[in-house]
């Protein structure tokens, strides 16, 4: 149970980090910030939205764990909660847990 729990905690990290830090989606994320920035484009407060979503661990993971919520759900699958109440709570287990994780990475860097 507490192994499945770290893997999916561990999971929700990792591709939170990609998004926000990878340089596979730099790109990506630049042509988002244009968007979001360029007040004459369509839909750019959506774009302003999503940009400030990419640049941010905690909301990033926070919609991460919404997603992963589909695959496999902490909540649904230990507590018997609802589905979807489930896919909330996954999104805010991911959030603490990714903001944990990501605090312990932190303090390494800075030693």
């Amino acid at each position: 149970m507490m192994t499945t729990l770290l893997a999916w905690l561990i999971a929700a990290y990792g591709t939170s980090q990609i998004i926000v830090y990878g340089s596979i989606f730099e790109n990506f994320r630049q042509s988002i910030h244009r968007w979001g920035n360029n007040p004459l484009m369509y839909f750019s407060g959506i774009g302003k939205f999503i940009s400030g979503l990419i640049s941010c661990m905690m909301c990033t993971s926070t919609w991460v764990g919404f997603t992963m919520s589909f695959m496999w759900s902490p909540f649904v699958n230990y507590m018997g909660v609802h589905p979807a109440l489930g896919v909330f709570f996954d999104g805010m287990l991911a959030s603490g847990g990714v903001w944990a994780i990501n605090a312990i990475v932190e303090w390494f860097e800075k030693k």
